[in-house]
């Protein structure tokens, strides 16, 4: 069996609320742009494999998913 742990169970620890902020304002941040760039390069894919677009159309629409993604995101 374990033996008694040296360290105080009664009071909590100190935390660094801010960091703990800036980290999770962070994770969202990369999880939304993430999840942009995802669906701007399917868009692209859409219109350069499956439509008549070419790889110019699907570039060009992957540029203008990101750009009008970055205004509502904003």
């Amino acid at each position: 069996m374990a033996g008694d742990p040296s360290y105080d169970l009664k009071s909590s620890a100190d935390m660094d609320y801010a960091e703990h902020e800036r980290t999770y304002s962070g994770f969202l941040s990369m999880f939304k742009w993430g999840t942009i760039v995802v669906v701007a390069i399917l868009c692209g894919m859409v219109v350069s494999l499956v439509g008549s677009g070419g790889v110019l159309g699907g570039l060009a629409t992957f540029l203008i998913v990101l750009a009008v993604a970055y205004f509502i995101a904003k």
